[in-house]
């Protein structure tokens, strides 16, 4: 599904027009983005969790040259899902 089917979907299911509802999403998306940045993380009730993991340095190989580099520490974004919804996918998706 893509950014646009959602604001699809949304906008389908509360009246609103496309415009607004791409304006809520784009502006969910920003506040995430932001809060993420500063640190801070995003608890969505019944949704889940958007944090900023930090992978600590470590030595990797540039395997075209041969050589050893080190990666160093940095922050990645990651989102951990809620218990509820963990297991609204597991009981709901058919493989």
């Amino acid at each position: 599904m893509t950014k646009a089917e959602i604001i699809s979907k949304i906008s389908e299911r509360t009246g609103v027009e496309k415009t607004t509802a791409s304006v809520v999403v784009e502006s969910l998306m920003l506040e995430i983005k932001e809060s993420i940045k500063q640190d801070e993380s995003v608890f969505l009730r019944g949704f889940g969790t958007f944090l900023a993991k930090e992978r600590k340095e470590k030595t990797g190989r540039n395997i075209l040259k041969n050589t050893t580099i080190i990666i160093p520490a940095h922050h990645i974004p990651s989102f951990k899902p809620a218990k509820v919804f963990k297991e609204e996918v597991k009981n709901n998706v058919k493989s």
